[in-house]
C-alpha cells in the first residue's frame, strides 16, 4: 500500500506538467460560466426564476445537457490520453521502469490519477453550477433562491455520470498505453464518440460504451430507452478494458 501511495503521489505531481490539469478546471467551469453570463444578460427573469420551486432542478438539467452529451466524454478522452502519454512525451518509460516498482503499482497509480481527476472535475462542476445559480442574483440584488438544493438527488446523478465514464477511461487508457502516437488514442476516442452520438436512437446503442453519459442524461425519454440497465454494463466494460490494458501492458516487450 505504501508503494502505491508513493507511486500515486509521483504520478499526481507529473500531471502538473500536462494540459490535463487545466482541462479539468476549464472544462468544469465552462458550462457554468455560460449559464452565469446568460443569467446576467437575461437579468429581467432572475427574480421569477429564483422564486420557482424547481429552480435548482432546472439549473442542474440545463448545466448537464451539453456536459453529458458533448463536453464530458470529450474531456475524458483528452484527459486520459494526456495523462497516460506523459511518459511517451518525455521519453521516460525506461527510466520509470528502472525504479523499484511493480508493473501493477505503476499501472494502478496512473489509472488512479485519472479517476481522481474525474472526481475533481465533478466536484468543481458542482461548485460551478452553484455559483452560476446564486452569483447573478447576489450581484443584481435578487433574493437567494427559495427552493432547497436537492443534494441527495444531485450526488446520485454525479455517481451515475462517474460510473458512465468508466468505460471511456479504461479504453482510452488501454489505447494510450499501447500506442506511442498521441493522435491514435485521441482520434480513436473521437471516432467512437461520434459513433455513440449516431446510435443514440438505436435499440442496441448500449453496446457502444461511449453512449452511457448521453443515455444517463436522456433517461426517461422513450425515444432513447434501452432494454438493459446501463450502469452494470458500464462497470463490466470498465473491468474488461482495464484487465485487457493491464495484460497488454505487462506482456509488451518494449514498454516505451
Amino acid at each position: 500500500m505504501n508503494a502505491f501511495i508513493r507511486s500515486f503521489a509521483s504520478e499526481w505531481l507529473k500531471r502538473k506538467r500536462s494540459l490535463a490539469a487545466w482541462l479539468v478546471v476549464c472544462g468544469a467551469f465552462f458550462t457554468p460560466a455560460i449559464i452565469f453570463t446568460a443569467k446576467l444578460i437575461r437579468h429581467g427573469h432572475l427574480a421569477a426564476e429564483s422564486a420557482q420551486p424547481t429552480y435548482w432542478q432546472h439549473l442542474w438539467k440545463s448545466a448537464w445537457e451539453s456536459m453529458a452529451i458533448f463536453l464530458l466524454p470529450l474531456g475524458v478522452i483528452l484527459a486520459t490520453s494526456l495523462i497516460t502519454q506523459l511518459e511517451y512525451k518525455n521519453n521516460s518509460w525506461k527510466l520509470l521502469h528502472t525504479t523499484p516498482q511493480r508493473y501493477s503499482v505503476i499501472f494502478g497509480a496512473k489509472l488512479a490519477v485519472v479517476l481522481v481527476m474525474m472526481g475533481q472535475f465533478l466536484l468543481l462542476f458542482n461548485v460551478g453550477i452553484y455559483l452560476a445559480g446564486v452569483l447573478p442574483g447576489l450581484l443584481l440584488g435578487v433574493p437567494y433562491p427559495a427552493a432547497p438544493i436537492p443534494y441527495a438527488a444531485f450526488l446520485s446523478d454525479d455517481g451515475r455520470y462517474l460510473v458512465a465514464c468508466l468505460p471511456i477511461v479504461a479504453l482510452q487508457y488501454l489505447i494510450s498505453l499501447r500506442f506511442r502516437n498521441f493522435l491514435v488514442p485521441v482520434g480513436g476516442g473521437l471516432a467512437l464518440w461520434i459513433l455513440s452520438v449516431a446510435v443514440l436512437s438505436w435499440q442496441y446503442g448500449y453496446l457502444i460504451p461511449y453512449t452511457y453519459c448521453s443515455f444517463t442524461f436522456l433517461q426517461g425519454q422513450p425515444r432513447f430507452a434501452q432494454p438493459v440497465a446501463l450502469l452494470p454494463w458500464a462497470v463490466g466494460y470498465f473491468l474488461l478494458f482495464t484487465g485487457a490494458a493491464y495484460g497488454l501492458y505487462v506482456q509488451q516487450r518494449e514498454k516505451g
